[in-house]
């Protein structure tokens, strides 16, 4: 069956200037245009648009869904049961931060108590999908999944002062690793609380912290430039070089 634009978009829930958009730059082209101008949708592109619109759901940039979609070993049956399981964990996620309000509300009414890590383990959990997302491949793939598994359980068991002490020990951490990117004095006092603040901020989410473990992160940071990039943006370019060289000189 064929569709118009304007039908296309009823169906689908999103604007015809959107379509025209996905048209220019090639993500979803029509099947053909008819004989008055107007875009022609037909099974293949309304396949297509519910792919684009999947991967829109996890937050996917257009640039990465078309790369993907147009891949030549694409296979749409697998990419459906990906996006089954993520969407699995999202409405999980999802769950977990309805019940934490849903405890709040009664713990605001004075109908039961809350610990110190129940109010915050929803919040928790979406920093913690996130981070999943972007790293939890490499990290498992280094470290292994009992020892990441133990981390993310000692992750979400932090109570509200644990938390907030980790989060200072990281401001701490990139305030003097700007200073250090100025100095570059790898032996100053700015550089020992650069490594001793990461040190700290490892232990809070870290059960079994090691110094290898802890040089081995150092080099993730700069053999990755996701990981390289977290640094980056937030003391200075070449953050994560000097981050690394820092622990590296340190942990011993």
């Amino acid at each position: 069956m064929a569709y118009t634009i304007k039908k296309i978009a009823e169906l689908s829930g999103i604007s015809t200037r959107t379509l025209r958009y996905y048209d220019e730059i090639d993500l979803l082209k029509p099947a053909r245009i008819n004989s008055s101008g107007y875009r022609i949708y037909e099974t293949k592109e309304i396949d297509r648009l519910q792919q684009i619109l999947f991967y829109r759901s996890l937050d996917m940039k257009l640039e990465d869904i078309q790369l993907l979609l147009d891949t030549p070993n694409y296979d749409a049956q697998s990419a459906l049961q990906d996006h089954y399981q993520q969407l699995l964990k999202k409405r999980q996620q999802i769950d977990h931060l309805i019940l934490t309000v849903e405890k709040t509300i009664r713990y605001q009414k004075g109908e039961i108590t809350m610990t110190e890590q129940e109010k915050f383990i929803g919040f928790k959990q979406d920093m913690l999908k996130e981070n999943e997302q972007k790293f939890g491949n490499e990290i498992r793939e280094k470290y292994g999944e009992e020892r990441v598994g133990a981390s993310n359980k000692n992750w979400l068991n932090l109570s509200e002062e644990e938390f907030k002490h980790m989060e200072m020990a990281e401001k701490e951490l990139i305030d003097s690793l700007k200073i250090v990117l100025k100095t570059q004095d790898y032996k100053s006092q700015e550089a020992k609380t650069v490594f001793l603040k990461h040190q700290e901020w490892l232990q809070y989410t870290t059960p079994n912290y090691s110094i290898e473990l802890h040089k081995g992160l150092g080099q993730m940071y700069v053999g990755d430039e996701r990981f390289a990039a977290y640094y980056n943006e937030r003391a200075g370019e070449s953050a994560a070089q000097t981050l690394n060289q820092i622990i590296q000189l340190f942990a011993n």
